[in-house]
This record gives structure tokens, sequence and C-alpha cells, in this order.
């Protein structure tokens, strides 16, 4: 049975995305065209830096576009010259509805959790902060209100103890490539049934994912050990959990909590100045493994106080 050709553009920008749009090419998939953010100055000098869906792009001879603004009638003329059948978002902005209204088969979403849980722009940062065991992706139809449109397929991902935000990223990443072909082919025979996500909150309460700005970053001692750990986790390796050490600033990118009763104030820190640092909590103490002091790498601890003076 020839099943019809489907004409896509692709949306993406970080390497998050780079994953799907190479599984869709993979898949033998026609990518008409690839949207991607405008460059940016960035590094040292402040030249101009291409995303990684733009490099994966030209590496593959794609036709980029790079709209400075996605309301832009030129922006949209441009898209329909090249006529999508459908359009595939992964890891990019916000789309107008002129946009992503625009193909006959709709524009479809890849987004890191089981939606409706953690919607916003941070949901592996906020799953593995608050300790979740279990997450995965979803693809679903884009509509006004983000991440709120009907879902197509979900895979779950399982979240370990040793897990942070950059490892279950990374688990996402791959898992959502995947998934994105699966959800393409089904569409392409006609195959899946999209579902309100209203049928899957199961009397559950919606937790979500917004953006994550630096007072989210700062650790608070006086919390449970468990908790802060989990902070640390869902924070690293980007953007880092952050204290201070006497008036120096430090992110912690990985530790070890102890649950024990504590014999110093929430906050206080403890160390032989060689092999270990830990900071007191209510309810025991915060090892930590790996820091990155401002202005600074990020090392291992006993690298940290071989150079360190108190």
């Amino acid at each position: 049975m020839n099943l019809p050709v489907m004409k896509i553009v692709f949306m993406g920008t970080p390497a998050f995305a780079v994953a799907s749009l190479d599984a869709i090419l993979n898949a033998g998939f026609e990518v008409a065209a690839v949207v991607t953010s405008p460059d940016k100055p960035g590094g040292r000098g402040m030249r101009l830096q291409q995303s990684e869906v733009k490099k994966y792009a030209l590496a593959h001879h794609l036709h980029i576009l790079q709209p400075p603004n996605l309301k832009s009638p030129d922006f949209h003329n441009q898209l329909r010259q090249i006529n999508p059948d459908i359009q595939v978002v992964v890891a990019f902005r916000m789309l107008p509805e002129v946009v992503w209204n625009m193909p006959p088969l709709g524009t479809i979403n890849l987004h890191a959790s089981l939606l409706p849980q953690y919607r916003g722009a941070a949901p592996i940062n906020w799953a593995v902060i608050n300790g979740e065991t279990e997450t995965g992706v979803t693809t679903f139809k884009l509509k006004h209100e983000i991440d709120t449109g009907n879902i197509l397929l979900q895979e779950k991902v399982t979240i370990t103890a040793s897990d942070n935000a950059g490892s279950v990223h990374d688990k996402l990443m791959h898992a959502g490539a995947s998934l994105l072909v699966t959800t393409l082919q089904g569409i392409r025979s006609g195959t899946i049934e999209e579902v309100h996500q209203e049928t899957l909150t199961n009397g559950h309460d919606i937790r979500h994912a917004p953006k994550i700005f630096t007072e989210d970053c700062e650790i608070k001692w006086n919390e449970p050990t468990v908790k802060i750990h989990n902070l640390i986790r869902g924070l690293s390796p980007f953007p880092g959990a952050f204290s201070y050490l006497k008036s120096r600033r430090i992110k912690i990118l990985e530790s070890k909590p102890e649950i024990t009763k504590p014999t110093a104030a929430p906050g206080a820190y403890i160390t032989d100045g060689k092999t270990f640092l830990k900071f007191a909590t209510p309810d025991g103490y915060i090892h930590v493994l790996k820091l990155k002091p401002e202005g600074k790498g990020e090392m291992k601890t006993e690298d940290f106080l071989r150079g360190w003076r108190e």
C-alpha cells in the first residue's frame, strides 16, 4: 500500500530538536523547510552563533527560514509558498494562530512531559525538582492555550535516583524523536485518534512547569534534605542551584543527601578542607560532590578544596 507523501515544515532551535529532525529525515519523510531562530551574538567576541538546528539543516542541505518576527506577513507568505501538509514543532517559540493553523493536517508539537502534567517552559527541570520517578514525552496538536491541545501519542520514561535534569533531557530527547516519527507515520496512515487532555487528569491536580528564574535556583537550607537534593538534581547541569560559601557564590551540581540529626544550624557548612564539604539542613546534610565556583569551571569537591582557603 502506497501511503501519501507528507510535506513537512520543521520548527526548532536547540539540540533537543535536532534529534527529532534527524529521526524524521532518516524515516524518509520530506522536510520541505526548517524554521529556526535568527543567529545571535554570543561567546568570545560576541560573534553570531547559529542554532543547533540550523547547523544540522545546513549540513543536510535543507531549506532554512529564520524569521525575526513570527507574525510577519513575509514569513507567512513564505510558508504558503512552501504549502506544507503538516508542521512539526520541537522546542521553538510560541506560534501565532495564522501559522499553526495553516497546514491542512495542522501543527503537532513534541512536549517533554506526560501531558497534561508539567505544561510550561521547563517540564524536565520541574519533574526532577518535584522528585518524580516517571515522566515522558507527548505529541499533541497545537491550539490557542499553551500545551493544552489534543494528545496524539505518549511514551513513559523512568527517572532514576541518579538522574539529573541533563540525563533526563537526553532520555527524553531520544524517546521524543522516536515518538514523533511514530506519530507522523500514524497521521499519514490515518490510524491515530486524538485524545482530549481533560480525560487524562484522572482526578489528579495538574503540576505546572513555568520558566525558571534566578530566585528559583537559590538553595533554601531550612528545607528538608531530600527536597534540596532534588532541587540540585533538577537544576543540574543548567542553570544550577546556588548558595554561598562565606561570601563566595557557588553552584552545586551534584550532591548526596544524608538523613541524620545535624550538629549544625541549617546552612552551616562542615569540611575537613581536603575531601568533603557538606551543608547542614533541618534533618541532615547535603554533601557537595561537584560544584562550580563563580567565574570558574565545574570541578569535584576535592579539587575545589585543594585551592580554597577559609
